[in-house]
């Protein structure tokens, strides 16, 4: 983005919310979930990592205004990005549409999960539920990705919306 579009409210080709997603998914992607959280690095266990970081982002988005998009976006976003993996991964045309639909559907359980741990202050059965799939890791690994989660959704309450869309994660 060039510096006339910086000034002037941004680039009108990049949709709403694209530097945020790529943020979110370059958070789920971070070693230190993998590796200290023991969540499974497979396809199954990314997903459902990004998920986590998608579902507390939208919890912080639901503070602002009814009226701003970034939610939808960000939902939309992932899933073209699902769609994307699956076809990727050879899932054909026939059965692409119930695939994406149970994704959004475990996405929307985990929101609702997540925002209850949050609101909770323990997001700790939440995760294993959805981020281990009912297999609980070892208390040092829970506790690594509940105290993150945790922080990271805290941390994001500190940020404004503009610092957000551009990208930019505590």
């Amino acid at each position: 983005m060039g510096l006339i579009d910086r000034l002037f409210g941004g680039n009108p080709r990049v949709p709403r919310g694209t530097l945020l997603y790529a943020a979110i998914i370059a958070r789920g992607r971070e070693p230190h979930w993998y590796v200290e959280g023991a969540v499974p690095d497979t396809m199954d266990g990314r997903f459902d990592m990004i998920a986590a970081i998608l579902a507390v982002t939208l919890v912080r988005l639901e503070t602002e205004t009814a009226q701003d998009p970034t939610s939808i976006a960000l939902t939309e976003m992932f899933i073209a990005d699902m769609d994307g993996q699956l076809r990727e991964s050879g899932v054909g045309d026939v059965g692409l549409s119930k695939q994406v639909g149970l994704m959004v559907s475990m996405l929307g359980g985990r929101l609702g999960a997540y925002r209850d741990g949050i609101a909770a202050g323990d997001l700790g059965p939440a995760l294993v539920r959805n981020l281990y799939r009912g297999t609980a890791p070892s208390a040092t690994a829970l506790i690594h990705v509940n105290a993150s989660l945790l922080a990271f959704h805290a941390a994001l309450a500190t940020e404004t919306l503009p610092t957000l869309l551009a990208g930019s994660l505590p």
